[in-house]
C-alpha cells in the first residue's frame, strides 16, 4: 500500500513517544511521523526520522491546527492525542484508509481496546456521530484519521484564535463539509488513564477551574450553530400567569422507587418549606418495595399527594407526566429528586417569585454537591453560569445537563410533555423550553444534591454510559432540526 499518511502525536521527550512511534514507523501506510512540541518538550533528542512540528500552546490549540495542516503532503493525517504507547491493531490503518475512500468521510474514528494501569484490558467502544453530536467532551477515542483536504480546508477557516477549543473548532467546522464517521471495529490500543467511576466524571465540565475553557467552547459551538442555521437570537416569548386557576400555586414532585433510605429527609425538605402561597407535594411512587411507600405513608399531613400508578411502564419521565396531569397540580411544578433536600426553608418562594421576575417558562437554580451526610464534595457549587440570558439556550446544546433544582409553568409542560425516559427527560425539557422562552436562573444555592453508592448514575459500564450518551446526542440532533426549521420558517 502507497504510504498515505502524516502522524501527529504530543511530544514531551524520546522516552515518552518513543514506543508509539516504533509502532508507527512498522505501517506501511505511514510516509512521515510529526512530533508536537510543546514548550516544555525535550528537542534536543528527537527520535531519527520525525519532525517537530512547534505546537507551543498545546494540542488543542488553533494555531496547532493550522500547523498540522501546513506540514502535510500526504492524502491522510493521524493525529493520536495521549502520550502513551499506541498500538495500532493488524492492519488497521489500512482498514480506516479503505474506509475512509468508500465513505468519503472527512474523519474517522473507531472502537479500541484499553489497558489499565493494573495491566487488564477492556473494551471501550464509542458511539456514533450525529448532527447534534455538539458535546465538546464527545468520546472519539485517542486516535482519529483526517482526509488532508478536508481538514486543510476547515483549518482554512479558522478565524478565531483559540488555546482550548481549537480542536473542537476544527471538528465542527470538518463536520459542515464531510462526515464524520464511526468504524465499530476495534482497531487499536492504548492505555486507560481516567480509572474513576462515571459517578466522579459527570461534574468534570462545570467544575469552576475549567471556566475559561467552558467560555472558549461555548464561542465555537455558537458559531457552528450560525453557520447551520441552529442559532437562537436572544428574544423570547412572554407568558401572561394569570390565564388559568389552580388548585395551589406550586406543586414539589418527587417521582421514587426504592429510596427508603432518603425519602424520609426529601419530604421533610418540602413540608418545612415557608411560603405566603399555598403549595402542596405531589409524590409519585413507582411501585417500591423496600419500604418506601410505608415510609412515605408515615407522614400525616394533607399537602401529600401519594400516587401508585396502576401501569408499570413509567420512567422518571412518565412519573412526572402523571404529577403534573394530577388536577391538583399547581402553576408551577417544581423538581425534588428522591435522594436530594433543598438547602433552606425559603427555597421554593425564591423558585416561584423567580418565575414572574424573569418571565420565565423554566427556572434552573444552584447546587452544592455533598455527600450522604450533607457534607460537601468536589467541585462543591454547581451554578451552571452558561446559562445566560443572551445565549444560554444556544450553549444548551453543548452542555450536557442543566443544573438544579429545576422548576416548570405546568401549562407549557402538560402540553411538551416529559419524555417517559429515566435519563435525559430533564435535558429534554429545557432544550424544548428553551426554544422559545427565557430560562430563569438563581444563583444561591437552593438544593443539595447528595451523592452515594445508590445514585443511578454512580458506577455505570461503559455500554450504559454510550446508551445514555447517544440518547442525549439524538435529543440534541432533533432539537437542533426543530431550531433550523423554526429559524427557516421565521426568514419566509
Amino acid at each position: 500500500m502507497k504510504a498515505s499518511i502524516t502522524c501527529f502525536l504530543p511530544y514531551v521527550d524520546a522516552a515518552q513517544a518513543l514506543p508509539t512511534i516504533e509502532a508507527l514507523k512498522a505501517e506501511a501506510a505511514v510516509a512521515r511521523i510529526c512530533l508536537l512540541a510543546g514548550s516544555d518538550a525535550d528537542t534536543a533528542s528527537v527520535p531519527e526520522g520525525c519532525g517537530i512540528v512547534a505546537a507551543p500552546e498545546g494540542l488543542n490549540a488553533s494555531s496547532t491546527m493550522r500547523a498540522i495542516a501546513e506540514n502535510t503532503t500526504t492524502d491522510y493525517i493521524l493525529l493520536y492525542t495521549k502520550h502513551n504507547k499506541l498500538v495500532p491493531g493488524y492492519h488497521a490503518l489500512e482498514r480506516m484508509l479503505r474506509l475512509a475512500s468508500d465513505s468519503g468521510a472527512g474523519m474517522m474514528y473507531a472502537d479500541s481496546y484499553a489497558v489499565a494501569p493494573d495491566g487488564k484490558r477492556t473494551a471501550a467502544p464509542v458511539i456514533d456521530y450525529q448532527e447534534g453530536s455538539l458535546r465538546d467532551d464527545f468520546n472519539f477515542g485517542s486516535l482519529m484519521l483526517f482526509s488532508a483536504a478536508v481538514f486543510k480546508l476547515a483549518a482554512a477557516g479558522i478565524d478565531r484564535d483559540y488555546k482550548a477549543a481549537g480542536l473542537y473548532d476544527l471538528r465542527l467546522r470538518l463536520s459542515r463539509i464531510a462526515p464524520i464517521v464511526h468504524i465499530n471495529e476495534y482497531l487499536y490500543t492504548d492505555v486507560q488513564l481516567d480509572t474513576r467511576r462515571s459517578g466522579e466524571k459527570i461534574f468534570d465540565y462545570v467544575d469552576p477551574k475549567n471556566r475559561g475553557v467552558q467560555i472558549e467552547m461555548e464561542q465555537a459551538c455558537t458559531e457552528h450553530l450560525k453557520a447551520v442555521g441552529g442559532y437562537l437570537a436572544p428574544e423570547f416569548g412572554k407568558i401572561e400567569f394569570g390565564k388559568e386557576e389552580f388548585p395551589v400555586e406550586a406543586s414539589v414532585v418527587i417521582p421514587v422507587r426504592n429510596r427508603v433510605r432518603t425519602i424520609r429527609d426529601a419530604v421533610r425538605s418540602v413540608l418545612s418549606q415557608q411560603t405566603d402561597f399555598r403549595f402542596n407535594l405531589i409524590i409519585v411512587d413507582n411501585h417500591s418495595t423496600d419500604g418506601t411507600t410505608e415510609a412515605i405513608d408515615e407522614f400525616d399531613d394533607e399537602r401529600i399527594i401519594h400516587i401508585v400508578p396502576e401501569r408499570g411502564d413509567l420512567g422518571i419521565g412518565g412519573c412526572w407526566n402523571m404529577a403534573v396531569d394530577h388536577p391538583m397540580c399547581g402553576k408551577f411544578a417544581v423538581q425534588l429528586d428522591s435522594d436530594d433536600v433543598y438547602s433552606g426553608s425559603d427555597t421554593l418562594a425564591k423558585i416561584v417569585a423567580a418565575f414572574y421576575e424573569q418571565n420565565c417558562g423554566m427556572v434552573v437554580g444552584t447546587y452544592s454537591l455533598t455527600d450522604i451526610d450533607m457534607n460537601t464534595i468536589p467541585p462543591g457549587i454547581i451554578d451552571h453560569k452558561e446559562w445566560t440570558p443572551e445565549n444560554g439556550r444556544n450553549n444548551a446544546l453543548r452542555i450536557n445537563g442543566l443544573g438544579a433544582p429545576r422548576a416548570f409553568y405546568t401549562p407549557m409542560l402538560r402540553e411538551i410533555k416529559v419524555p417517559n425516559t429515566s435519563y435525559g427527560e430533564d435535558y429534554a425539557l429545557g432544550l424544548a423550553f428553551s426554544r422559545r422562552y427565557q430560562i430563569g436562573r438563581i444563583y444561591d444555592v437552593l438544593y443539595f444534591c447528595r451523592r452515594w453508592e445508590d445514585n443511578s448514575d454512580a458506577a455505570l459500564d461503559i455500554n450504559k454510559m454510550n446508551a445514555n450518551n447517544l440518547y442525549k446526542d439524538r435529543i440534541r440532533t432533533w432539537e437542533l432540526q426543530a431550531r433550523k426549521a423554526m429559524n427557516a420558517e421565521n426568514e419566509i
